[in-house]
This record gives structure tokens, C-alpha cells and sequence, in this order.
């Protein structure tokens, strides 16, 4: 019987501060290699620190009890990391505002860069890996077009080909649909579903539930930098639940396996 494959996540009781502040405190999160999961919590929960946690930005307080695991090495070079896991994050939404087209702006994810540079070598394989990724996204129209001329969600879609340059085992999504317009969003969720389909794990931190696309059957909820919940999406996303989690009171509407809030 083949060995299972190591989880993608395993943090156990980590502590981790920002400055003088405990941003997650006895945070324990397991997430399978092959699973699609929702991280849900209000602003200032501790979801950024988490990601950052996750690709090595914040490092968590030493503790005799406390442990952390990525693909089942608790030791990574971060360069090596970003090659198994591709990161969608604001942050590089950020970046990504120059003149680079969107063919560099996808090769730059072979050298953790938001461009190609001159002290960049990129070869043929990774030029020929860049043009299968905006095929894959569908967006080989975006290759010779500048970042600075692209809408929001065209450079998400770049950001995501970006991400899928080394063909990772999982992706994280922040907050993807942030400052994009409907059809945009639309048209990352859709994205967001065929690449779970696809066999793609994805990890998706946000704090809109239209961002869970059907295929996310896991939810995590947080709140004070800890998980307060965590099941399945049937048995978390619930009115009363969301009611605490948010502090609002709030309505919520399911349709063909979406849910909305409001």
C-alpha cells in the first residue's frame, strides 16, 4: 500500500507575534496534501500573519509544545518553497505595477521576482513553461501587454499563471477577489474551481464567502488569532456562526453550492 502523501499544512500550537503583539496564539491547523480548504475570519483575525507564516515571512515563537510542517519538512529554503507552493497574495498584487508585460511577469515566478531583470538567464524550458501557463489561464492575449495597461482582474489572472509557472502542489489565495469588479470576480472563481478540479489543492484565506467556490468543502473559521471552527462547509457556515464570528447580525442566502452573506 503507497506510503500517504505528507500533509500540505501541520502547525501545531504556534505562537507568533507581530512587534509586541500575539497575532496567532495556540493556532493548530492540519491541512491535507490533496484537500481544498476556506480560511474565513474577520479583518485583524491574524489571516495575513498566518500567510505569512506559511511562506516563511513570520516565524513562530520557539515552544517546547509548539511544531510546524510544510509538505512534511518543518526546514525549507524559502526559494524552494515558493516552487511547491504558488502564492496569490495582495502583496504581489502590489508589486506588479510596472511596465513588465505578462509574459515576464509570469517567467519572474522562476526567480521570485515581479519582472525580468537583467541579471535574470531565462532559458527555453521556462520560456516554454510561461507560455503553457497563460494558455492554461487562458489569457495568451496578456503575454506582450504591460502590467500598467491590464485591468485588476487580468493582472490577477497573470498573478495566478504566475503562481502555476512551476506547476506547484497547492495554491494559497488571499483575499483574490479584492478590489476587482463582478465580472472579474466571476471570472476568478471560475478559475479558482477549474484548478481545484484540476487536481490542485487550494487554500483560500478570506473574509468574503462568495470567494468559496463549491469545490472547497473544508471551512476554517478564525477569530483572536485562533481557530474557533473547523468542519465541514455545511456544518460551519452557519447564520448563528457567522453572526459571532463577524459581530454582526447577518443573513445568508446557498445557491448551487455558493454562499452569500450580507
Amino acid at each position: 500500500m503507497p506510503a500517504e502523501n505528507p500533509p500540505l499544512l501541520d502547525f501545531r500550537n504556534l505562537r507568533v507575534m507581530r512587534g509586541q503583539k500575539i497575532a496567532l496564539d495556540d493556532f493548530s491547523l492540519r491541512i491535507g496534501a490533496e484537500e481544498h480548504v476556506a480560511i474565513l475570519g474577520p479583518n485583524g483575525c491574524g489571516k495575513s500573519t498566518l500567510i505569512k507564516t506559511i511562506t516563511r515571512e513570520c516565524y513562530p515563537v520557539a515552544r517546547a509544545d509548539s511544531s510546524m510542517s510544510i509538505l512534511g519538512e518543518d526546514s525549507w529554503d524559502v526559494f524552494a518553497l515558493r516552487s511547491r507552493l504558488g502564492i496569490v497574495s495582495n502583496d504581489l498584487m502590489l508589486s506588479c505595477t510596472g511596465d513588465a508585460c505578462g509574459r515576464d511577469v509570469v517567467m519572474s515566478g522562476f526567480f521570485s521576482s515581479t519582472a525580468i531583470y537583467p541579471n535574470h538567464a531565462v532559458d527555453p524550458e521556462q520560456s516554454t513553461q510561461a507560455e503553457a501557463a497563460l494558455t492554461e489561464l487562458k489569457i495568451s492575449h496578456l503575454a506582450d501587454r504591460p502590467v500598467c495597461e491590464m485591468s485588476s482582474g487580468e493582472a490577477r489572472r497573470v498573478l495566478i499563471a504566475r503562481a502555476l509557472v512551476h506547476k506547484p502542489r497547492a495554491l494559497l489565495f488571499d483575499e483574490p477577489c479584492n478590489s476587482l469588479d463582478l465580472s472579474a470576480q466571476q471570472a476568478l472563481r471560475h478559475t479558482m474551481s477549474a484548478l481545484a478540479n484540476s487536481g490542485t489543492a487550494i487554500i483560500l484565506v478570506t473574509h468574503e464567502l462568495a470567494d468559496i467556490v463549491p469545490e472547497i468543502q473544508r471551512v476554517v473559521l478564525m477569530s483572536s488569532g485562533r481557530v474557533v471552527a473547523d468542519g465541514p462547509k455545511e456544518e460551519i457556515l452557519l447564520v448563528e456562526r457567522l453572526t459571532e464570528l463577524f459581530g454582526v447580525s447577518v443573513e445568508m442566502a446557498r445557491r448551487n453550492g455558493h454562499y452569500h452573506l450580507w
